[in-house]
């Protein structure tokens, strides 16, 4: 079951998981009483703030273990992701969660075909990006926490002066190393922060 929850924790962007555990919070407060009446822990905010996604699915299977799963769904319903719950619907503890064909490597992290011409799209538009992508240092948050870049690399990449040199490290280093995978989660988070940039580059033939 944990393997399953925390498969579902990573599915969700950086924002998403932040929103995720202030409800988390929040659906703990409401039942505090009656958690502490049966003898389970009680989430706090001190529990929450500084815990990655492996230890929000600990906490949350050792508070709600009768029912983490349910708790899970609600909770990804009002952040917004009814597809992780689908997911998790069609999984049973101790299985791979099922990933429908839209979200395999070749569709991309969000469904989107990223292939074009035999090449993928932050490859086919590496030039462009590289000179125009402003926001960097949120995008290289976000790589950290998919796990995308390590810490090592992620503080090299930082200190560099300008916006084009971390993009070129960027693409030198781990979006190389990574193959696919990592070039798909590249492409779905500049969709989120450079969205105006990703809609012009697709009209682009």
């Amino acid at each position: 079951m944990k393997e399953v929850l925390y498969l579902a924790m990573k599915k969700l962007t950086v924002e998403e998981f932040k929103d995720f555990k202030y409800y988390l919070l929040e659906y703990g407060s409401t039942d505090q009483r009656a958690q502490s009446s049966r003898g389970y822990p009680v989430i706090t905010q001190a529990d929450l703030e500084n815990a990655d996604r492996r230890r929000t699915v600990d906490l949350i299977v050792q508070t709600y273990n009768q029912q983490p799963l349910e708790v899970t769904q609600e909770l990804l319903l009002k952040v917004g992701r009814g597809d992780v719950v689908d997911h998790l619907a069609q999984s049973k503890p101790g299985a791979p969660m099922q990933i429908d064909s839209a979200a395999t490597p070749s569709a991309g992290a969000t469904g989107v075909n990223t292939m074009a011409d035999g090449k993928h799209f932050v490859d086919k538009h590496r030039i462009k990006l590289i000179d125009r992508v402003n926001n960097i240092a949120v995008i290289l948050d976000e790589l950290l926490e998919e796990d995308i870049l390590q810490q090592e690399m992620y503080d090299k990449i930082r200190v560099l002066p300008t916006s084009q040199e971390k993009m070129r490290e960027l693409y030198s280093g781990p979006l190389k190393a990574g193959g696919i995978r990592c070039k798909d989660k590249f492409y779905s988070i500049l969709e989120k922060k450079e969205r105006y940039l990703v809609d012009e580059l697709k009209e682009m033939k």
